[in-house]
């Protein structure tokens, strides 16, 4: 059938597993006025030639989560539905050949734990045990999954295409989508080559079509088209049904059984497009000629493995196109760019193993406006101006897949496509020493390199103290006793204008921002269910102007969020600002002595008191001084048009030099405010924790009958027990705390580190994480337990503290 309907309420554009699994899953939420549209047949573009292996441990607890959900649903898939996946829980094995992976492995087995996944650290042998094919002389160890498992990428979509219909959901094949029609930023209607379809929502499954796709609405979908291959051989001799997946990562390999024969693929280093945009159309169960001169390294790899893979027929090579993003993560969410324009795209070669879990949570996003949890790794929001490109897009996104089996250090930054965006005090931070590091595109020093004692502005990765340990030792000093400069330019900075401000951002934040011009406000921006959005300062500029500052990588997030939920009528427009200002932040004990000898303006703490703005004139620049601080100590952050930012740069040193003013960057930052307790949005904050359980309730205005977003929520939680609290950890200074360490009170599992550092002053390890207990936590119930962190897959002792180990009047915690 090709009648289309006049309108639906919801079109989905794609008919791959992704899209498949949203129209099932809003079919199973009652929203059946909904189409799916696929150009050719269901799966014809990339999901058929999928390898189809489904593994669910990913660095994010809520990514592992959604993965977890497709296993369970593919475990029900065809009993609901009638129709063969081909889906098996054979479980799935990962390779370690040298100690740092092992390291590597240990530490994903901790991760696992602490999501709640059963993974196993085992021997050699105990690997051989479970692959018996494989040859493990250069093995160091392993570790196994059992509920990992394989499916049949085709089978199982077509169940649930099925379960779609099922549902009462439409599918029509054979339809070519040619534009999308949007007006007044929304989307109004679809086009196709049948006819027009009015419809209120637009879902984007298009696959590496995707980006073209999303262009017909003026939407950015950054993704790209790689030549994956593969070879299936005949039949093996000891390869049984049962056999798992196998990743293979130093050898850079993965294989499956594939009716008594294997499949095996792998990540080269030096990865080719398929350089063509937009990809061509039509392109049905099409592949590209196979390329065994550029698969030839990786098969040597292989045969190293697998010895009888030398004798094997080989049945097919497969060259198969499929999109890649910049940062090897998949892309959900409502398009910052058009209102109702929702995208379910760029999966990197694991969209069998995310399509039920990525379906389930896209649906419920198009249905209900909001994901069911944080989901802020794949979030669209997380691009920004530098992904629009296709140039560096294809840079980025080609180191991201050379990487996709290399050792995933802490820390470890991109150097592809760099440097694009720069601060007008990059040349002079150069040469001072930075080493940079790269946020949305922005250049930003992580740390300064002594080059008279014969230190290296360059990163050297280690699962334990790296090479710039010492040099963000001294820059942490340097901030506690003396003075610190850190260039936060790339902060990203709107102003929200107009007769209403005052009222958008009274409804919009927890906090009360209804303040005197000068005045700063720290609050969060809260979703209806009282998770935090956005985290930011506030400050009042006019009766009709807020300067709203953010972080560096949340400035397409949150401009979305802050634009989207202006209520409707007010007098009030966001702009973004950043590129008009840059931001020296002076902070230390001396700051002001030294901030004192460049203006005329009064700057003590009488008159100049902690969250307060004043324009000055410093150096002769233009300034608008923030009192504020992220570190603990005495401070200003300084905002000053671009074209001065040299001037007032070279100023503070001069003035700073007799005071010991150092250049300081942002892992130094990162270690200061772990000791004074500070969150950060994306670590220990997000849309799934409220101010209560962040500890966060101070800066919310409960005791106020103010309206604002999320308070009904806030409200009902305060009324019952808290489920889950943040707690600091702080471990021996030979311990090495990353984040996603598992947290044991009383030897029982009740949580895990969401970050984790070293405090240079306090001489000891930190971390932070949510105590969890269903029947509630509370301060005495933190306090009373006794701790070990699992690290590596050792347990290590720990105290839990609810006060920042670091106050300037005095250190709570010592080594």
């Amino acid at each position: 059938m090709t009648d289309l309907p006049s309108s639906a309420k919801i079109v989905i554009i794609g008919g791959g597993i992704v899209g498949c699994s949203t129209a099932l899953h809003l079919g199973r939420m009652g929203q059946t006025d909904v189409i799916l549209l696929e150009r050719g047949r269901l799966t014809s573009g990339s999901t058929w030639h999928a390898a189809g292996l489904v593994g669910q441990l990913r660095t994010s607890a809520n990514i592992t989560r959604l993965l977890g959900y497709s296993v369970d649903l593919y475990d029900r898939l065809e009993a609901e539905t009638g129709q063969a996946t081909g889906w098996k829980r054979n479980g799935g094995l990962r390779l370690a050949c040298r100690p740092e992976r092992m390291i590597e492995v240990k530490r994903q087995a901790t991760t696992a734990r602490s999501f709640g996944l059963d993974m196993h650290v085992i021997s050699p042998k105990e690997a051989q045990d479970l692959w018996p094919l494989m040859q493990v002389d250069d093995v160091v160890g392993a570790a196994f999954l059992p509920t990992d498992g394989q499916a049949s990428p085709s089978d199982i979509s077509a169940a649930l295409a099925k379960g779609a219909r099922m549902a009462g959901v439409t599918i029509r094949e054979g339809v070519a989508v040619t534009g999308i029609a949007v007006e007044n930023g929304r989307v109004v209607a679809v086009e196709t080559d049948q006819g027009r379809i009015a419809c209120e929502k637009v879902v984007i499954c298009a696959g590496q079509w995707a980006r073209a796709v999303g262009r017909m609405a003026g939407v950015n979908v950054p993704l790209v088209s790689i030549q994956h291959q593969y070879v299936i051989t005949e039949r093996i001799a000891g390869v049984t049904p049962t056999l798992p997946t196998l990743r293979d990562p130093d050898r850079l390999t993965y294989w499956k059984e594939e009716v008594g024969g294997l499949v095996m693929g792998g990540y080269e280093p030096n990865p080719k497009l398929w350089d063509v945009d937009p990809p061509p159309s039509p392109f049905e169960f099409q592949l590209l000629q196979p390329d065994f001169d550029h698969f030839e390294p990786i098969m040597e790899l292989a045969l190293g493995r697998v010895p009888a893979l030398a004798e094997a027929g080989i049945k097919q090579m497969i060259n198969g196109p499929e999109s890649f993003t910049p940062d090897g993560n998949f892309i959900l969410g409502e398009a910052p760019e058009v209102k109702n324009v929702f995208v379910g795209a760029g999966f990197n070669a694991f969209g069998i193993a995310s399509g039920g879990g990525a379906g389930m949570a896209l649906a419920e996003w198009v249905a209900t406006g909001a994901p069911p949890f944080d989901l802020w790794t794949v979030d669209i929001r997380r691009f920004g101006r530098n992904h629009h490109d296709l140039d560096w897009l294809r840079t980025r996104t080609m180191e991201a897949y050379g990487r996709h089996y290399t050792m995933a250090w802490p820390s470890e930054e991109p150097e592809a496509g760099r440097p694009l965006r720069r601060s007008p005090l990059y040349d002079r931070l150069q040469q001072a020493g930075a080493c940079f590091g790269e946020k949305l595109g922005w250049e930003r020093p992580n740390w300064f390199a002594d080059r008279a004692a014969g230190e290296e502005p360059v990163d050297r990765y280690s699962f334990e103290r790296p090479n710039w340990f010492a040099a963000v030792a001294r820059e942490h000093k340097a901030a506690r006793e003396g003075a610190v400069l850190f260039d936060q330019t790339s902060f990203a900075k709107f102003e929200l204008v107009g007769r209403d401000a005052e009222a958008a951002l009274t409804w919009i934040c927890a906090n009360d921002v209804a303040k005197p011009a000068g005045r700063i406000v720290y609050t969060q921006m809260l979703n209806a269910r009282g998770g935090i959005e956005a985290d930011v300062t506030v400050t009042r500029l006019a009766s009709d102007r807020y300067l709203i500052v953010t972080g560096t990588g949340f400035a397409t997030h949150d401009f979305h969020w802050i634009a989207s939920n202006i209520p409707d009528g007010l007098d009030a427009r966001l702009v973004d600002v950043t590129s008009a200002q840059a931001v020296l932040v002076l902070m230390g004990p001396l700051a002001r002595a030294i901030l004192e000898t460049l203006t005329r303006d009064d700057i003590s703490n009488a008159a100049f008191p902690f969250g307060r703005a004043k324009r000055l004139s410093v150096a002769g620049c233009p300034v608008l001084a923030l009192r504020v601080t992220y570190v603990g100590e005495l401070g200003w952050e300084l905002h000053v048009p671009v074209e001065f930012a040299a001037t007032l740069y070279d100023a503070l040193h001069f003035a700073g030099g007799p005071y010991g003013l150092a250049n300081a960057g942002y892992r130094a930052i990162e270690t200061l405010r772990l000791e004074k307790g500070y969150r950060a949005w994306g670590a220990e904050i997000g849309p799934d924790h409220s101010p209560l359980v962040a500890g966060l309730g101070g800066f919310v205005k409960l005791k106020t009958a103010i309206p604002f977003l999320g308070r009904a929520a806030l409200e009902a939680q305060a009324a019952a027990p808290l489920p889950r609290l943040l707690a600091g950890f702080s471990a021996d200074p030979s311990v090495t705390l990353l984040g996603r360490e598992t947290i044991y009170r009383d030897g029982e599992r009740v949580g895990w580190l969401a970050g984790g550092g070293f405090g240079h002053t306090v001489g000891r390890a930190l971390g932070y994480g949510y105590v969890r207990r269903p029947e509630g936590v509370d301060r005495d119930f933190v306090l009373s337990g006794r701790y070990e962190l699992d690290v590596a897959g050792e347990r290590v002792p720990a105290e839990a503290f609810l006060e920042p180990p670091y106050d300037p009047t005095g250190i709570r915690i010592r080594a």
